[in-house]
């Protein structure tokens, strides 16, 4: 006989998902998984429109990551018209990429994290949250607010808005950057640096607070995956794919991104409508294709930053790792989120001293040369595939999204398990136990309406059943 918590749906992630912890007779977790319970339709319903349209449909698969979709369609469509886009719209797209992610990490770090790394994992629950975080430490949540809405206005300056600009086409982008835009942002460059500081001071501050979170909130061995650049550097734009072992070895050398099918195979269960995408040279079974994507995994497969200050705290950074091995556990990327926002805000302040930025060359024109279109770009979360099969029209016929919380679904589900098995027993369940196990899916940032492309709820409803069927424990938060 077996009991079963429920915890449903996660909080403060992007989405609608739940947890089930089975126990043993004994009260011990036995296994755990993490159901993601939106229906995934994006794929089947943009067949039948031309390419094109793509990079602004895409876009909204998610509120919080637009730009992603938009640099990976975009780019997909680029290789069906088979163009090289002039440089000063390359560049202009990276300078929108980084905004996205200073944006989102921001609100990952600030809004949703912050909570309980500065006010406990055992607070009030009427309080953990960003108002009791505003009501308890106005600066830092003021400062939150302000540096994401440096990565908004980039977005806003490039595409005309925040959310979801119709900016980024095939071959190119759609407008050029004016000097005075240019100037703006600059002038808000120096604020956004001092914030970034001061969150990297209030995490390290954290970590003798949370030194059991950080040993048992996803920490295990993985493969990681991430895009460098052609001399190993850090990439969130452009590349070849990248995968390390745990251990530090590289076990597939820098590909092409378009022959990712190659390494990466995709698997479904029947519990839930997220796929597990895995390792394809070590197989589905038993977990043994597992790997990681988004910051953490970016700063493990590169082998240097590229701007001085993040490559001063990458440095501290893998310190974290034991004996020189990749960090892996999974508490650190919050850590990693906090040097990618860094190291964003060097790449623009760096390229916004570009003389070739103001260009008003910034679109290529051609029509369709090739019948497949392979588009990849780093997510704040995670490498992002959009792969097109079109006629010779232009009209879809075959789309494939993976998207970058899809990736992480495998080593989600092993962070449920890990962290139940360290803070659950059949005493009952207490609410510090229901947070850690959703700070434990917190920490990967996951965005499930990105992965399964629909609209959840937020409200959670917790029920622990005792093998005779009977209601031991419940938890209803509205």
């Amino acid at each position: 006989m077996t009991k079963t918590i429920t915890i449903d749906p996660v909080t403060r992630i992007e989405g609608h998902a739940k947890i089930s912890l089975y126990l043993d007779d004994s009260g011990h977790v036995n296994d755990a998984r993490f159901h993601v319970t939106e229906f995934r339709g994006f794929e089947k319903f943009c067949e039948g429109r031309s390419f094109s349209e793509m990079p602004g449909i895409t876009a909204r698969v998610c509120g919080i990551c637009p730009v992603s979709h938009l640099m990976a369609s975009a780019k997909a469509g680029d290789a069906i018209l088979g163009v090289r886009i002039p440089p000063t719209a390359k560049k202009l797209r990276q300078l929108m990429n980084w905004g996205q992610i200073v944006q989102s990490h921001a609100l990952s770090f600030f809004h949703l994290s912050a909570p309980d790394l500065l006010l406990g994992m055992e607070s009030d629950p009427v309080t953990r949250n960003i108002m009791g975080l505003i009501s308890k430490y106005p600066d830092i949540a003021r400062n939150g607010i302000r540096l994401r809405q440096f990565g908004q206005d980039v977005i806003r300056i490039l595409g005309g808005r925040s959310v979801h600009p119709a900016w980024t086409v095939p071959g190119g982008v759609r407008d050029p950057l004016a000097a005075e835009d240019r100037d703006q942002i600059k002038r808000a460059l120096p604020e956004a640096f001092d914030i970034v500081e001061l969150a990297l001071d209030l995490l390290k501050d954290a970590f003798d607070d949370n030194t059991a979170e950080i040993e048992s909130y996803g920490n295990f061995p993985s493969l990681f995956m991430g895009l460098v650049t052609p001399e190993g550097g850090l990439e969130h734009y452009d590349g070849l794919l990248r995968v390390m072992d745990s251990e530090g070895r590289t076990v597939q050398e820098d590909l092409p991104p378009e022959r990712f099918r190659e390494i990466i195979g995709e698997a479904v269960e029947p519990w839930s409508y997220l796929k597990f995408p895995y390792y394809k040279p070590y197989g589905y079974e038993d977990y043994k294709g597992m790997y990681r994507v988004g910051p953490l995994a970016r700063l493990n497969v590169c082998d240097f930053a590229g701007t001085p200050l993040a490559d001063r705290e990458l440095r501290q950074f893998r310190r974290l790792g034991e004996h020189g091995k990749p960090v892996t556990g999974s508490f650190h990327y919050h850590y990693a989120r906090l040097i990618e926002i860094l190291f964003a805000l060097e790449k623009i302040e760096e390229v916004l001293a570009d003389p070739d930025l103001t260009s008003d060359h910034v679109r290529s024109n051609a029509d369709v040369n090739q019948m497949v279109g392979v588009g990849v770009s780093e997510a704040p979360r995670g490498t992002l595939f959009h792969e097109y099969h079109v006629n010779e029209d232009g009209i879809l016929q075959k789309v494939n999204l993976i998207i970058a919380t899809g990736q992480n679904n495998m080593a989600m589900n092993r962070t449920v398990k890990q962290i139940a098995q360290t803070y659950v027993n059949g005493g009952g369940l207490s609410e510090g136990i229901l947070n850690r196990i959703e700070h434990g899916i917190r920490v990967f940032d996951p965005c499930l309406s990105c992965s399964t492309h629909a609209v959840g709820q937020m409200p959670l409803h917790i029920q622990l059943i005792g093998p005779n069927g009977h209601l031991v424990d419940e938890r209803i938060r509205d």
